[in-house]
């Protein structure tokens, strides 16, 4: 796994330079997060597809600010895939990923054959204990997410490294994270989208419950529903050889097209 930087995005991916016959998974962050949360899925698919996960501004290796709307964080992606040049692009995204996710493939629908939808909603109301939490203690915040976003059946110890290093994110940042998902509405839109979209749930999630992929699923045209058990809101660090399997398959079933 290599470790790069362009444009002011730092990014990881499985191999460089990309392969330019094998599609390219771009994989989105959820708020408050980094790229560090993808590292099972950019070293296991990186036989079949160029992977790469980046940085959203303001998080991680990625210089400027945050954002606290999800059209600015989908455009600047778009920069980005742009800029490395990427190979039949798939968006991927968690949670705030999932919403940048959506709004690429309905803001640009020629760019993208395919889209990936883990643990997100087409609306993502935030509960006001988050920003509390946010202002008045931010550590507090973040050992809250042990016990909020991983299911009960998860060795919260096996993964505590890697969640830690994955929510390492200015407070202030984090706070606009979450109002850009508190504004996120596109129930109206669903419908326009054509593009063939896998919608991940996981059956412990309890911040984007199940139901919400099952609206997704229902609503988008070419969507398929996968849900992972026994996971939660972290499902691709909990269980990353399904979900590595669910989007692999999802890939084998899809005709990615040159841009």
């Amino acid at each position: 796994m290599k470790k790069l930087e362009m444009a002011g995005i730092g990014f990881t991916c499985g191999c460089w330079p990309l392969a330019p016959q094998k599609p390219t998974l771009i994989f989105i962050h959820g708020a408050a997060s980094n790229n560090t949360f993808w590292n099972s899925q950019v070293m296991a698919l990186s036989e079949t597809a160029n992977t790469v996960a980046l940085d959203l501004p303001g998080h991680g290796a990625s210089t400027g600010p945050g954002r606290n709307n999800i059209t600015e964080y989908a455009d600047v992606v778009a920069g980005f895939i742009d800029h490395i040049q990427a190979p039949r692009p798939v968006p991927c995204g968690l949670s705030m990923g999932g919403a940048i996710t959506q709004r690429l493939i309905l803001d640009y629908p020629d760019r993208f054959s395919a889209g990936i939808l883990i643990n997100t909603g087409a609306r993502l109301k935030v509960t006001p204990l988050i920003f509390e939490m946010i202002e008045r203690n931010y550590a507090d915040f973040v050992k809250s997410i042990f016990s909020v976003a991983i299911s009960a059946k998860t060795d919260v110890e096996r993964f505590r490294s890697e969640i830690e290093a994955s929510v390492l994110c200015q407070p202030a940042v984090a706070s606009g994270d979450f109002r850009a998902c508190d504004a996120f509405d596109v129930t109206a839109e669903l419908g326009r989208i054509e593009t063939p979209v896998l919608v991940l749930a996981a059956t412990d999630d309890r911040l984007t419950p199940v139901k919400y992929a099952t609206f997704l699923a229902d609503t988008i045209k070419n969507a398929k529903r996968v849900t992972i058990q026994d996971a939660g809101h972290f499902s691709p660090m909990e269980k990353p050889h399904e979900v590595n399997r669910a989007i692999q398959n999802f890939l084998n079933t899809v005709t990615i097209q040159p841009v």
